[in-house]
């Protein structure tokens, strides 16, 4: 059904599965008979079968007059139907490349990939191939653009910046997709992310509460609103793992799924990610004015040159069984050599003072 719908509505970005995008919006005729909406939908869509779009329904994806609705809604004049999806509408043909996949599980539903830095999640402008979801359509079966099967046969049920490493859920039906994306838009899927933040933050533990919208000068940039103004609602849980004087250790747990949320939300409370270059991390935030801290700082951003963030584990519902799933990846090795280097640093200031 996603491929027989129009897309109206906003290109999704990575890591925001909250996303809805509109692929079809209908007022009903005044002369339009009472009928079923999944069967009014099916004869209005192209390519549409009545269970794709009884499992829209069945996940909230067809709203009438603003409100979602179960297939057996009876359809009236005037009536004002839309019909969403949570994966973005393809923009281009996907073409299938071998390339070594960290999967660290899959069954006939779903797989959970471990992402590395420096792969882009989905085929985009100035990124076509060497993606991830070039790899999963060859691992999944696919070889040319022109085979039979559709391309992909999976859904991203959610996305994570080029640079940062960890875990992605990807399903492999439209059931799972659907039920995955819900679970991710009613926020019950519980995610937990580690970062490397510059500065020593004082509190144990705490939430950011900010609305993240597109940087109003710089599009590509996001930009916390902390009064609401713009942007989308978005919340950030943190609490400390480790301190060394002049960045601390974190973990992010996140509410929202809101497009570079966790990068913005700490940079928005003063605390940017270490060596995140969009957000003024990759630079000297905190510390000293000596060249010997400089070079240390200079040779931690050699060690990890990206943004320290990591998506450490992930728990949700299956789609099929209903059994309560957890995964869990350790931190890259970049990452726990920068984390290595830091505690040397902190235990020679430790000594000296």
């Amino acid at each position: 059904m996603a491929d027989a719908l129009h897309q109206s509505g906003d290109q999704q970005e990575e890591d925001n599965p909250e996303e809805l995008y509109e692929r079809l919006g209908i007022t009903v005729d005044q002369r339009q008979e009472s009928l079923r909406i999944d069967k009014f939908l099916t004869m209005r869509i192209e390519h549409a079968t009545r269970n794709k779009v009884q499992q829209a329904a069945e996940a909230g994806l067809v709203l009438v007059n603003g409100q979602p609705v179960k297939s057996n809604y009876k359809i009236r004049p005037g009536d004002q139907i839309v019909v969403y999806t949570y994966r973005e509408p393809p923009d281009t043909q996907i073409i299938p490349e071998d390339i070594p996949l960290n999967i660290l599980y899959e069954d006939e539903d779903l797989m959970i990939v471990n992402k590395p830095a420096g792969m882009v999640v989905h085929p985009g402008s100035g990124n076509r191939s060497g993606t991830l979801v070039n790899g999963l359509a060859w691992y999944l079966g696919a070889r040319d653009v022109s085979d039979e099967i559709p391309i992909p046969r999976f859904g991203l049920v959610h996305r994570i910046d080029k640079d940062t490493t960890g875990l992605l859920v990807v399903a492999k039906t439209d059931k799972a997709m659907n039920d995955l994306a819900k679970q991710f838009f009613d926020h019950t899927v519980k995610r937990r992310y580690e970062a490397l933040a510059w500065g020593n933050i004082e509190e144990e533990e705490g939430t950011v509460d900010a609305h993240i919208g597109r940087n109003l000068r710089y599009r590509k940039k996001m930009e916390a609103f902390p009064e609401g103004e713009h942007g989308k609602p978005a919340i950030t849980h943190f609490r400390v793992l480790e301190r060394f004087h002049y960045v601390t250790r974190v973990e992010c747990r996140l509410e929202t799924g809101r497009t570079h949320q966790i990068r913005v939300h700490m940079q928005h409370i003063g605390y940017p990610l270490f060596n995140d270059a969009t957000y003024g991390g990759n630079r000297i935030v905190k510390g000293t004015i000596f060249t010997k801290y400089r070079q240390f700082v200079e040779n931690c951003f050699s060690i990890i040159p990206r943004q320290a963030l990591h998506a450490r584990s992930i728990g949700f519902t299956h789609p099929r069984t209903r059994e309560e799933m957890y995964f869990e990846s350790e931190l890259p090795e970049d990452f726990r050599a920068v984390l290595e280097k830091w505690r040397d640093y902190g235990k020679s200031l430790t000594v000296h003072r």
